[in-house]
Parts: C-alpha cells; structure tokens; sequence
C-alpha cells in the first residue's frame, strides 16, 4: 500500500479549490470574492498557465522514466503550480484590473500559497531521495 503524503493532499486541496471556482464560471462568486468578473482574458489565461504546467509535467514524466502509471507527482504540482501562480501574479502586477481590496488579497494570498506549497514540495522532494 502506497503511505499517504500529506503535502500532496494538500497541493490537491487548493486544486480541487480552484477548479471549483473557476468551473461555473460565475459572476456572482466573482462579486463575492472580490475578483474579476467571468469574462475573456483572465480566466482562460490562468487556465492556459495551469494546462501549459501539467503539460510540462507531463513531459518530465516522460522523460524521467516514471510514466508507469506513477501520476505527475511532485515536479508535475511544482511546475502546475509554478505556471498558474505565475501567471496571476503577472496579471497583477502589470494589469489594470480594479479590484476591491478582498479580492486582492485573495488573488495575491493565492499567488503565495502556489509558490509557498512548491517551495515545500521541491524540498521535500530533495530530502526524500537522500
């Protein structure tokens, strides 16, 4: 039985979170968190970033040689990760999007939370092959 990893679970959490969000696409949990409203642009850029990450960890699959049925594992969630957080903090930083204050710190906390749950996934990832 394969033992249970935590900091995956987790990564997955904030996934599923998201997906949730973004899949009605709906204006009105938009207005409620504070984040732009269900239009083209935003969306379909941060899901682009999200498909062009699984991509690449698709690739390192491949490549590695664990394309066994052995899931994207934790370079596949870094660089998923990597890729979305990226590119929402580009669009807040050097887009005008007028957001309220909530959403803000909503967007900002998750831009902080992909890199942060990377960070702890890449070391985890170098201290269990020692």
């Amino acid at each position: 039985m394969k033992s249970f990893n935590l900091i995956l679970f987790i990564d997955a959490m904030i996934n599923l979170l998201l997906g949730v969000l973004l899949l009605p696409a709906s204006p009105k949990i938009a207005k409620f968190l504070g984040v732009p409203p269900v239009e083209p642009g935003f969306y379909p850029s941060i899901l682009g970033a999200v498909l062009f990450g699984i991509g690449i960890a698709l690739l390192i699959e491949i490549f590695t040689g664990k394309q066994k049925f052995s899931g994207l594992g934790f370079y596949g969630a870094i660089v998923i990760n990597l890729c979305g957080g990226f590119v929402l903090a580009y669009w807040l930083l050097f887009i005008e999007l007028h957001l309220p204050l909530r959403g803000l710190i909503f967007l900002w906390t998750l831009v902080f939370l992909l890199i942060f749950i990377s960070l702890v996934e890449w070391i985890n990832e170098r201290t269990m092959k020692r």
